[in-house]
């Protein structure tokens, strides 16, 4: 070399080195291999996906090592970028879904609440009350022809037949709107309920 020059690159021992910085240093395939310690297949994929790209040289296609490094560099960071942007959604998503199931956890106490102190009733436990008000209605008007039997043979005519039925029909009219809504019996209802339905998971459970 020729005094006064400063060398572009050394060769020692089989090494190179690079003496001048932005030198262009162009790089086979196993090179880029070696760098990256994946397999020739997966540079060859960066390669057809256009991350990295070879260019031609007077010795044939190769890499230039320092674009070569820069776009893998930009790969990797792109890739964590949008593993943390992923991440992030999936973790306002565990937020979404832990604040509505706390919601639905809350409202659920609260109709509990109301249903124990008899504030809300369900439909169930409606029809299971209103099944007992025609089975009080039905006992009555079952129980009509054993109560009437004698004293209607022993009427003098239909007309006191009639008058002593219609006399109890309105005595079990009576009774019927003196029928009232029991809140202690209702609540007994549903704590029963409650109990039968918390017997039920501790055997499926079990």
């Amino acid at each position: 070399m020729a005094k006064g020059i400063k060398a572009v690159a050394e060769i020692k021992d089989d090494e190179v080195y690079i003496l001048q910085a932005g030198t262009k240093v162009y790089v086979k395939t196993a090179d880029i291999c070696s760098m990256t310690g994946k397999s020739n297949q997966w540079v060859g994929q960066l390669t057809s996906q256009g991350i990295i790209n070879k260019q031609q040289t007077s010795h044939g296609a190769l890499y230039d090592l320092s674009r070569t490094v820069k776009a893998y560099c930009d790969m990797l960071e792109s890739r964590g970028s949008d593993k943390d942007e992923k991440d992030k959604e999936i973790e306002q998503q565990k937020s979404k879904a832990d604040a509505s199931y706390k919601q639905a956890k809350a409202t659920m106490a609260t109709l509990s609440a109301k249903e124990l102190l008899g504030k809300m009733h369900r439909s169930e436990d409606v029809a299971a009350m209103t099944e007992d008000l025609v089975y009080t209605i039905r006992g009555a008007l079952l129980a009509l022809p054993g109560r009437l039997a004698v004293d209607v043979i022993a009427a003098a005519d239909a007309a006191e037949a009639s008058e002593i039925i219609r006399k109890e029909v309105y005595k079990i009219m009576e009774e019927l709107s003196n029928y009232q809504y029991s809140a202690a019996k209702y609540e007994e209802r549903v704590r029963e309920r409650l109990n039968m339905s918390s017997l039920n998971t501790e055997d499926e459970e079990d």
